[in-house]
């Protein structure tokens, strides 16, 4: 089994926010290479102030991220979830990969995506697959992710799609900021929503969406916006979904009101535990918790507006 070494060149006053992000794409952690504090750190940790010449080269202000990545976790999803979010939270980077090319991935990967069951009605199902073994009559998703992200595997989606399954009522509309794939508005869709409108940053995510959405059906009732966050919006809506990290969702939070009904449904992910408290703190204002659902480092958050 080859692993996959994905980089993240980035400039050193962003490393906490980066990294952040780049822990939640690998259950077991991150390189960095982080030459700011040369000295310093050498002295301290070391007490030695000779440094080998090569090191003392390196540029300060760079740092580089090193994420390994086996096939069976999904490489190339993986790079889809770093893109969106450093663009989301406006962080300059460049990104390259070693043992596999790019383009090698939409082929590759796809021996790992099988059909998979979430919450109680649902069935992701790769869209070159049949769901051949439904023998609980669930709603399929036909899914290709290409190269955008959300194939339901991310502990992140499925939660979402666990509290979509559970929460959506016929006749809703639905906003899905940072829609990927658009697996999120597409399921929505398949359990009953009326109308879902999809906005993501990347324009290849926006295009999957609604490649996504016409495989499924549901095209007519799916609109797809290429922006950042609510910048494009306009309306209200009965659920509104973001999937994205604990970050953008506080930033989200100050405004999100605006395209909410009295009784619209918020459903946050991408949250990893250390950053719950803060969300949720920045939740307390305007609304209040209806239910919280963890996955090992994960958590989603389903809210209410205060009445």
């Amino acid at each position: 089994m080859s692993f996959t070494e994905i980089i993240i060149e980035i400039n050193s006053k962003d490393l906490d926010t980066a990294s952040a992000i780049a822990n939640m794409v690998v259950p077991y952690g991150i390189y960095i290479e982080d030459y700011s504090n040369l000295e310093t750190e050498a002295m301290e940790i070391a007490h030695i102030n000779l440094i080998d010449e090569e090191l003392l080269s390196k540029n300060r202000e760079i740092c580089l991220i090193h994420i390994y990545i086996s096939p069976e976790n999904n490489p190339l999803e993986a790079i889809s979830y770093l893109k969106q979010r450093y663009d989301a939270v406006n962080i300059k980077y460049s990104l390259s990969t070693k043992n596999c090319k790019i383009e090698d991935y939409i082929n590759n990967w796809k021996k790992y995506f099988k059909p998979v069951a979430i919450g109680d009605k649902l069935l992701v199902c790769p869209s070159w697959e049949k769901a051949e073994f439904n023998n609980e009559n669930r709603t399929i998703l036909q899914l290709d992710p290409g190269l955008a992200f959300g194939t339901g595997a991310h502990e992140t989606t499925r939660m979402c799609l666990s509290l979509i399954e559970k929460y959506i009522k016929p006749g809703n509309s639905v906003l899905d900021i940072g829609c990927g794939s658009g697996i999120l508005s597409v399921a929505s869709l398949l359990l009953g929503a009326n109308h879902a409108t999809g906005v993501d940053i990347d324009k290849l995510a926006v295009k999957t969406a609604i490649e996504n959405a016409i495989i499924n059906n549901v095209s007519d009732r799916f609109t797809a916006i290429c922006g950042n966050l609510t910048e494009k919006v306009s309306g209200n809506f009965d659920v509104v979904v973001a999937n994205i990290v604990a970050d953008v969702i506080i930033k989200l939070n100050h405004n999100i009101k605006d395209y909410m009904n009295k009784d619209t449904l918020y459903l946050m992910s991408g949250i990893i535990n250390q950053y719950k408290n803060s969300v949720l703190s920045s939740l307390s204002k305007d609304f209040n918790v209806v239910e919280i659902l963890s996955e090992k480092e994960w958590i989603a958050i389903a809210a209410k507006i205060k009445v």
